[in-house]
């Protein structure tokens, strides 16, 4: 057996032609699509990148793992203590260690482990091959890489390779000598509009549209295709461009595997999975080019699987998670699902297309911001317990059917609703900590870890000694640019709310 995992970093499902988007971002990956089934939502359980791929590879929540920021206690997986053994559980019970118990050479490309110090994505693989540049690196450094890996491998039997590709995080930087083919083509109907330009500049909080840069509106001239702010359409083009051409670009890669595999003659038995760790927000919830919320775009992710003898041009609409992948594959292969993992098998969808899946999904950010959040029907149910500068309220509530960009926020109409979200939730985190009772060496909650340890990563009001960002001085800077670009009234909300944590790291008198 074969299987190509293709993990495409930031990458939002509906900016691929196989999910509607009207721009020419994705042919090749259409054309896989088309010999497959394409899973229409499916969501991480934790956001962004080390929560995600953490969960992905343990088979697990990172409310059971620890893993759901990228600092602190919460970055790092929690101790398991007398339980441990001579072998620790991402060895043990990880995806990577079982594809190695079935017999498969598991192979990877990615910077990952050492961009996180995420030394547990390691586990299980046979080969790991580091490209070096923590994520920083486009796909011109990467594919020399997978195409020689490609020429020395892809003809053999049993391998399991996991492929990293960057383009689509910011910043954005598709080569300049690239003519930009989306240039003359209309942007999504739904940014194409002055007056939500105007009503987002006002919209206070990192990565917001006049700081892209998360706390600034700095522009990096080696990054021309990024902007810093968007003001108008002709800057918001610049930025749904930028992101729309790293798609592209990242999909003209793939067509050079699948070249490779179709020259040496294996290209109808490799099983293709094409997937990511979180989405990318680009104007949903007035956030642009950041992955910090637990909302639909940030946390929904394309899965597609073309899956040799399995179903083909299936679309398949029910819920899933992407730790689902782990039993799944186990199912397939023959393999056996490990007990601590969260996940649910899905193989019937892509052995027979049957159009299974959950009823619900919940999923969590804690690195940006602590969110936690429940998805069923059309509904999204939001809980904030650390806005991260954005001054979100405790509860939002969207209709996805008629507000898929969530701009409007029926929480305060709609109470009913939000207390059938608030149940969902709290069940969710009931079984959970049952669950942990049992299984781990505590029960901890990890995002009350991250809250009393000063709040999410991005968003840390500490001393200037501390990690994370801003801390004080630079949440003082962020005032400033506030003040400077006409939010005035922003800024004070966020001093009155934080105004006690701020008192407490002021110098005493």
């Amino acid at each position: 057996m074969r299987i190509l995992y293709i993990d495409i970093d930031s990458l939002r499902p509906d900016h691929l032609g196989c999910y509607g988007y009207h721009r020419n971002t994705s042919p090749t990956l259409d054309q896989i699509a088309s010999e497959g089934v394409v899973f229409e939502r499916c969501y991480t359980p934790d956001a962004p990148c080390l929560p995600s791929r953490t969960a992905f590879y343990s088979g697990r929540f990172g409310i059971h793992t620890g893993v759901v920021g990228h600092g602190g206690t919460a970055a790092q997986p929690k101790i398991e203590g007398p339980l441990r053994d001579f072998r620790d559980v991402f060895d043990n019970q990880g995806l990577a260690r079982q594809l190695q118990k079935l017999g498969l050479h598991t192979a990877m490309i990615s910077p990952f482990g050492q961009r996180h110090a995420a030394w547990h994505f390691y586990a299980g693989f046979n080969e790991i091959h580091n490209t070096g540049e923590g994520g920083m690196e486009s796909a011109e450094t990467v594919q020399p890489i997978v195409d020689k890996w490609m020429a020395d491998n892809a003809a053999k039997d049993n391998w399991y390779l996991h492929l990293n590709y960057w383009d689509p995080h910011t910043p954005y930087r598709v080569p300049v000598d690239i003519a930009n083919p989306f240039e003359k083509e209309p942007l999504p109907a739904w940014l194409d509009n002055d007056e939500l330009i105007t009503r987002h500049n006002k919209i206070v909080g990192p990565h917001t549209s006049l700081e892209i840069g998360m706390y600034n509106d700095k522009v990096s001239p080696e990054y021309p295709r990024h902007p810093g702010k968007v003001t108008d359409r002709a800057s918001m083009r610049r930025m749904i461009d930028g992101y729309d051409m790293a798609v592209r670009y990242v999909d003209d890669q793939i067509a050079k595997i699948v070249d490779a595999l179709k020259k040496a003659g294996v290209y109808d038995d490799t099983a293709i999975i094409i997937s990511a760790d979180h989405g990318e927000n680009l104007g949903e919830l007035g956030i642009y080019g950041d992955h910090g919320t637990a909302d639909d775009t940030t946390c929904r992710v394309p899965m597609i699987i073309k899956y040799p003898g399995g179903a083909e041009g299936v679309r398949n609409t029910q819920f899933h998670y992407n730790l689902d992948l782990a039993p799944t594959l186990m199912e397939l292969l023959g393999g056996e699902k490990q007990p601590l993992w969260d996940g649910e098998s899905y193989a019937d969808a892509i052995a027979r297309g049957k159009d299974i899946g959950r009823d619900e999904v919940v999923f969590s950010q804690c690195a940006h911001i602590c969110q936690r959040s429940v998805r069923w029907g059309k509904w999204l149910y939001m809980r904030t317990y650390h806005d991260g500068f954005r001054l979100f309220p405790q509860e939002m509530l969207y209709d996805l059917e008629t507000d898929p960009h969530e701009q409007n926020n029926l929480a305060e109409s709609h109470p009913e609703i939000c207390r059938e979200g608030l149940w969902r939730l709290s069940r969710w985190h009931d079984a959970q900590m049952q669950k942990m009772a049992v299984e781990s060496n505590d029960t901890v909650d990890p995002l009350w870890t991250v809250i009393r340890e000063g709040g999410p990563y991005y968003a840390r009001l500490a001393p200037d000694s501390s990690p994370g960002y801003p801390r004080i001085s630079g949440f003082e800077k962020y005032m400033k640019h506030l003040n400077a670009t006409e939010r005035k009234e922003g800024a004070d909300a966020l001093r009155k709310k934080y105004a006690q944590r701020i008192a407490g790291l002021s110098p005493t008198k």
